[in-house]
């Protein structure tokens, strides 16, 4: 038997009238506060409730469970990504802004690489984002079904990219492991091809965030020169 699809954007808001006291502001706050520093496994209404000071009747007035209030903190990320107006830009250029404002909401809230996939981003603010991105391809040239191929080939990209960026900053936090050991077993394991040796050594010779920023725009523009290429063809 499936399971209903439930979402907190499918259904009413409450009046704020009638809730009991916390906004629902207030509670996306904390809720974001808690994923940041605790990540999705510490997100739970107990914790919420107890850090605004609150009981859980206050938070179920706006939210039916832990995912709806995920779905809540989860379109909230989006509000920090800013696309530049295709109306007044290049595409590509609007494009871009896109995909480093995804990455960069991503990184600074790794607990939202856990829900892409899972949770569809049909939030206000997720929409407004991609309703650009869509603009700007729609300029670009695209038309009908190849618009979503297009976006989805960028997106894919910044996941891609992004979430085992986010993953592995979550590992080192965690964990804290020994980095310069770690170092070494990879000189180790690759001592037998020298011109991966070589590549390896030279990435370590550079700031590891400088080389991933310029890794990440290397492939985001190489991801924008094949899009162009497909409206000439």
């Amino acid at each position: 038997m499936t399971k209903p699809f439930t979402s907190v954007w499918t259904r009413e808001p409450r009046s704020p009238r009638s809730s009991p006291g916390l906004s629902r502001e207030q509670i996306v706050r904390a809720a974001l506060e808690l994923l940041d520093t605790e990540g999705t496994e510490g997100l739970s209404m107990r914790k919420l409730g107890a850090k605004l000071d609150a009981g859980a009747t206050s938070i179920y007035w706006y939210v039916a469970n832990k995912d709806e209030l995920m779905e809540l903190a989860y379109d909230e990320i989006w509000a920090d990504m800013e696309v530049a107006d295709p109306e007044q830009i290049t595409w590509r250029y609007s494009a871009a802004t896109f995909g480093k404002g995804m990455r960069q909401a991503i990184l600074r809230h790794p607990w939202s690489a856990r829900l892409i996939g899972r949770m569809p981003a049909i939030g206000p603010n997720a929409l407004r984002v991609s309703d650009q991105l869509r603009k700007a391809l729609t300029r670009a040239g695209f038309r009908g079904l190849e618009i979503d191929y297009a976006a989805s080939t960028l997106t894919g990209y910044v996941f891609g990219m992004t979430i085992p960026e986010a993953v592995w900053n979550e590992y080192i936090n965690d964990r804290q492991p020994d980095l310069d050991g770690m170092r070494e077993a990879v000189a180790s394991a690759v001592a037998g091809y020298p011109e991966m040796q070589a590549r390896i050594e030279e990435m370590q010779s550079h700031d590891p965030k400088e080389v991933r920023e310029m890794s990440f725009d290397f492939g985001l523009y190489t991801v924008l020169d094949g899009l162009e290429a497909r409206l000439v063809t």
